[in-house]
């Protein structure tokens, strides 16, 4: 018997949508059949490329019967209260990362959640991504020993895309850590295996034009006795795409005559409101839409580079696959490219509705990824070691949903 498609509504037709949208269209195991966002356009847009129904509120969304599951795209500081409507309404939730501002509204939403009896997840991070997965595959088959040491670096232009005032707001949920150490941080804890113990960190914002985190520096500890040092920046000089043989971050060939686009195109805006109408072009419905969205020459995603050394060889995972240093040779562990790029994503909410298989990425998950970015944010201010209590490690084996 044919499984039936997993009827989801969308919760914010943003940029977090846009970006999912090509996937979401293209999954046979998903129907788009409602949303709720505040602008015209978007509603109008959504009904036109699904023949769902749109509606003004949130709540509204929340209500509709013919809606199994939610994926919670809205602005971060609103995720915990969407996420208890959901519950109130027996929705299961798909929230995307960051979680939430606090980790007191993260409990709060496992909470909820688990009052329902309904399956919460956090994403879509980039520790969904194939390369990083098959590399945790290739770390539990014991071939390569234990994790030792990750480096996880990216350089990109993120400071210097158009942004809403309160992406400029560290207390708002705006800059880096917030929007990108949960990627990095999530793929870092993924290959780790462990429960982190401890984060020592430094942030960096030297643009008081930008003035929120740019960039961070930080080391974490794990009990396995793995570390790691995760670096980030986003002032828009090296990209490190440069490392990844000019592939996007979410797979699609970069043009290196490029450089320098990003400060440019903002330098002809003088107003936040200007910033924030130029960012608006860049969204569902002002101009983009289904038509604009295409998996075409789509391979894997990636959020930098990333080096993972065990006790018997070093693992790169790349848009091409999974590079292998080990004792006596080189290799790569090559990936076909994807039918259907970030699917794991939707096939690990599909598995936990249908088949109530837990997720990885659920809301403990996500909480713990959220501690470590707060504490990125705390030892930075007091120049101390943050001890974390709200780790959690990874199910066993890591892939066996």
């Amino acid at each position: 018997m044919t499984e039936s498609r997993l009827q989801l509504g969308i919760a914010g037709l943003g940029r977090g949508f846009m970006l999912l949208l090509p996937t979401l269209a293209a999954h046979p195991g998903i129907r788009l059949v409602a949303a709720a966002d505040p602008r015209d356009e978007a509603r109008r847009q959504f009904e036109t490329d699904f023949g769902g129904i749109a509606y003004d509120e949130v709540a509204e969304l929340c209500a509709d019967p013919n809606v199994e599951a939610l994926y919670i795209a809205t602005p971060h500081q609103f995720h915990r209260e969407h996420v208890e409507l959901a519950a109130r309404h027996g929705k299961h939730v798909l929230v995307e990362k960051p979680m939430a501002l606090s980790l007191v509204d993260c409990q709060a939403m496992i909470t909820a959640m688990r009052q329902a009896k309904r399956w919460l997840m956090v994403g879509h991070s980039h520790s969904f991504d194939v390369p990083y997965l098959r590399t945790r595959e290739m770390i539990d088959s014991g071939e390569f020993g234990a994790v030792r040491m990750i480096q996880a670096l990216n350089f990109t232009d993120f400071l210097y895309r158009p942004r809403r005032p309160e992406e400029l707001d560290t207390t708002r949920g705006g800059g880096v850590v917030f929007s990108q150490a949960a990627h990095q941080v999530d793929i870092v804890r993924l290959l780790a295996g462990g429960r982190t113990k401890s984060v020592r960190a430094i942030t960096g914002s030297w643009d008081a034009a930008r003035p929120t985190e740019g960039a961070y520096s930080a080391l974490l500890s794990f009990d396995n006795g793995a570390f790691a040092n995760l670096t980030y920046s986003g002032f828009a000089h090296f990209d490190s795409d440069e490392l990844c043989g000019w592939t996007s971050e979410l797979g699609k060939p970069r043009d290196p005559s490029q450089y320098g686009h990003a400060r440019a195109h903002l330098a002809q805006v003088h107003s936040a409101e200007e910033e924030a109408a130029l960012k608006n072009t860049r969204t569902y419905g002002a101009g983009l839409s289904l038509a604009n969205s295409s998996l075409k020459g789509v391979t894997h995603n990636h959020f930098g580079f990333i080096m993972v050394s065990c006790d018997h060889a070093d693992l790169r995972p790349s848009p091409a696959g999974v590079q292998v240093y080990a004792d006596t040779r080189r290799y790569l562990e090559s990936l076909p490219s994807p039918a259907v790029p970030r699917r794991e994503v939707l096939d690990e909410l599909i598995d936990a509705v249908r088949h109530d298989l837990a997720p990885v990425h659920s809301g403990e998950w996500g909480l713990a990824t959220m501690e470590v970015c707060l504490g990125i944010l705390e030892s930075a201010t007091t120049g101390r070691d943050m001890t974390l209590c709200h780790q959690v490690g990874l199910p066993c084996p890591a892939t066996s949903r």
